[in-house]
């Protein structure tokens, strides 16, 4: 299991992805699974992974290494597409074609889900960042500013913070700080969900990542921030008066 979210505001885009991967209670990993693509001044493409990782890797090396478009027979990668929309395509595409790879027959074999979701954010020429949800099928879903966030993996435990405080109008810095509680969130509540966090920011009109980095155990902020917020909420919930229902008959 794993837990990506990505927010988009009016200033640009967060996308936040753990590291986790776990084949049983024994079997547990770290793997990548927030990707980027990127040419300043022209493109950044983030890309978050959930599911078989046979699959998603599969399609992270397709946008890197190219792949045949059966309809126009050109090669294409993550360089080739001018619009955000035309990238969600040309996802969609790579995981059709990494899932017909890693289950030729198109079954499960041996309990094995080949489901997979990923999460693609970014802004390519003069267009505006767009963020899109790509599902197994290879069709996607598009955020809004009516709905700014979108999640893959164990996304119950994030999401109440993120329907209570963002939304577009939120300042890009204080969405990675909501989505970095998010994520606190689901790793105190899930195991199969962990440290390190790889992060990435992108601001509208600026064509490369304003950040680009790794969170893990050691990071002075995070540890900050997950012990602000226990404290935040234990004052909130002491600050609420206590239910007035005692003795009261049915």
């Amino acid at each position: 299991m794993t837990y990506c979210c990505g927010i988009l505001v009016r200033d640009g885009l967060v996308l936040i992805a753990d590291t986790r991967t776990n084949a049983g209670l024994d079997n547990i990993a770290t793997f990548r699974k927030l990707h980027v693509f990127e040419k300043p001044g022209e493109r950044v493409l983030m890309l978050a992974t959930a599911g078989n990782l046979s699959v998603t890797q599969g399609v992270v090396n397709f946008l890197n290494e190219g792949f045949e478009n059966p309809e126009t027979g050109e090669i294409e990668s993550a360089m080739t597409p001018q619009t955000m929309l035309q990238a969600a395509h040309l996802v969609g595409r790579a995981v059709r074609r990494s899932l017909q790879e890693a289950s030729p027959s198109g079954e499960q074999a041996s309990g094995v889900s080949f489901d997979v979701s990923l999460l693609l954010g970014g802004q390519i020429g003069g267009g505006a960042p767009r963020l899109f949800m790509i599902y197994t099928a290879g069709n996607a879903i598009e955020c809004t500013p009516d709905t700014n966030y979108l999640q893959i993996g164990e996304h119950k435990y994030g999401k109440p913070i993120l329907d209570r405080a963002v939304n577009y109008e939120s300042d890009l810095y204080d969405a990675l700080k909501i989505g970095l509680i998010s994520m606190d969130s689901t790793i105190r509540s899930n195991l199969s969900v962990g440290l390190p966090i790889d992060i990435a920011l992108l601001r509208r009109g600026d064509m490369k990542l304003e950040v680009s980095t790794r969170i893990d155990a050691n990071d002075e902020y995070f540890r900050d921030l997950r012990e602000s917020w226990s404290k935040a909420l234990r004052a909130a919930h002491m600050a609420i008066p206590a239910p007035p229902y005692r003795g009261r008959e049915p």
